[in-house]
């Protein structure tokens, strides 16, 4: 009677124990396989997470390098400390727009510019005009006398940019579109500008409507408009003094026209902006893509920052999550190897007269154990199916509740620091317009835990590792064995 006949005959014929055995190899199946999907739910929500949500990389002015630079000169030579701006290249700029892993830009400057004809500035209180402008400046300081008038008491902000939409203001919500259209790449080398409501009607401007600024050589620039947007902000106690930083007062435009508005912008050969945000495709390439991009820039003057922070936020829960899940894979699959050794070395133990007898009749060692390893395979096959059927139920289950704790967690952490930071200064919100959204990403609340081939398959190939290693871990006994011992023992 060959092994494979005398397994089944076992298994058949002790129906109790291979039960019982069959109920414990499931259990551990079963916690395995929602390891297993709940890494694998993990790992799909975060491909899915960096398609959704983007990372940004900002291109501006290393203002740390420059501080560095001017504190220099200021000590060698004693002077005053003097941080001589300096903008940033189009050219260059757009040549990191064109690297493949760009998925959109967004390029930014800004102009002050003075009233001239058809439009008046909302103004704040009417005693701050000697206190309105930049030339004032604080107590102390040198007044720069080289900018001329409307540089130091401009009445409007120009904020130039390529898509306009794209600006976190009109991307949370708290400006928006209300007539006419936003600002987009098709207004470059035209005068379209879009104002602000309270602006237009002050000044009784619909879409359509020319007004003229004076530049900030004082030349007069006519303008139209092409679109009124409506903000939810409103002027504090500091933007009163300073008409031009009134939100209300705020004109935007294509940066190709905020240029022209800048004093001596006479080389329009020369394009600059004051920054670029660039919109990465895979936020998983950002340190490869800053360190490539990088070589295409003029280091000494202009830095890459990074900003990933919502990724970040979205993938948090997500990476604790599957790290969770596999340390279940790890952690059960340790103990099953070591459940069923001990069950097989016992189950051996009881059956020391069934192994004298068989070696007695010249069986091979290596059959019997072929006979062991064949019993436990046909168990391993049963379980693995019987824990297949509740893979995705269990799964799931596992998986959303810990997400759900991760969930909690995070917030609980995030409104701990906000607490412990405290809120704004006095100045209010200080951020440019060109800052990459500081929108919260939304949180993954349930992830779909779903069997998938690779996933039994992987099952399987555990399920069998565990049967081997516990064999072997069994078989040095039956090695050891001699018939003639065991019978006259027994």
């Amino acid at each position: 009677m060959n092994f494979f006949k005398r397994a089944w005959l076992y298994l058949t014929a002790k129906v109790g124990k291979t039960a019982i055995l069959m109920l414990v190899f499931t259990a551990i199946k079963v916690f395995v396989l929602a390891g297993l999907t709940i890494r694998q739910a993990a790992i799909k929500a975060t491909e899915n997470a960096k398609k959704e949500v983007g990372a940004s990389v900002t291109l501006s002015v290393d203002r740390d390098k420059m501080m560095r630079k001017a504190m220099s000169v200021a000590n060698n030579d004693g002077s005053p400390v003097r941080i001589e701006e300096t903008p940033v290249p189009l050219e260059q700029a757009e040549k990191v727009s064109k690297m493949s892993d760009v998925k959109d830009y967004s390029f930014s400057t800004s102009a002050n510019a003075a009233a001239s004809t058809n439009i008046k500035p909302i103004t704040g209180n009417s005693d701050t005009s000697s206190q309105q402008g930049f030339g004032g400046g604080r107590a102390g300081e040198e007044v720069d006398t080289s900018k001329s008038t409307v540089a130091m008491n401009p009445d409007f902000h120009i904020t130039g940019v390529n898509n306009l939409l794209t600006l976190p203001t009109f991307e949370d919500g708290t400006a928006k579109i209300i007539s006419g259209r936003a600002i987009t790449e098709k207004d470059k080398n035209t005068n379209n500008v879009v104002i602000e409501s309270q602006l237009a009607t002050a000044n009784k401007l619909t879409v359509g409507s020319t007004f003229t600024l004076k530049d900030e050589d004082s030349k007069d620039r006519e303008v139209k408009v092409v679109g009124i947007y409506k903000t939810t902000k409103v002027a504090d106690a500091a933007t009163q003094r300073m008409t031009s930083l009134n939100p209300a007062n705020t004109i935007y435009a294509h940066y190709v026209l905020t240029n022209s508005f800048k004093e001596g912008a006479t080389d329009t050969s020369q394009q600059t902006i004051d920054s670029a945000v660039y919109y990465l495709k895979d936020p998983a390439k950002m340190t490869k893509f800053v360190a490539t991009a990088s070589q295409k820039l003029d280091t000494d003057t202009m830095t890459l920052t990074a900003n990933d922070q919502a990724y970040q936020q979205m993938l948090t829960p997500l990476n604790n999550v599957a790290s969770f899940a596999t340390n279940i894979v790890i952690l059960v699959a340790v103990a099953g190897v070591i459940i069923l050794s001990l069950i097989v070395i016992l189950s051996i133990r009881e059956r020391r007269f069934e192994i004298g007898v068989l070696m007695s009749l010249g069986e091979n060692k290596a059959k019997i154990i072929g006979q062991f390893f064949i019993e436990l395979f046909v168990i391993m096959l049963v379980s693995v199916s019987l824990a297949s059927l509740t893979g995705n139920v269990i799964g799931n289950a596992i998986g959303n509740q810990l997400l759900t704790q991760q969930n909690t967690t995070q917030q609980e952490q995030k409104q701990n620091a906000s607490t412990s930071q405290g809120g704004g200064g006095f100045m209010g919100d200080l951020s440019g317009p060109f800052t990459p959204s500081k929108q919260e990403a939304k949180q993954i609340e349930r992830m779909n835990v779903k069997m998938t081939p690779k996933t039994i398959y992987l099952l399987g190939a555990l399920a069998l590792g565990i049967v081997l290693i516990a064999i072997f871990v069994a078989s040095i006994g039956i090695l050891r064995l001699e018939p003639k011992a065991i019978l006259t023992t027994n």
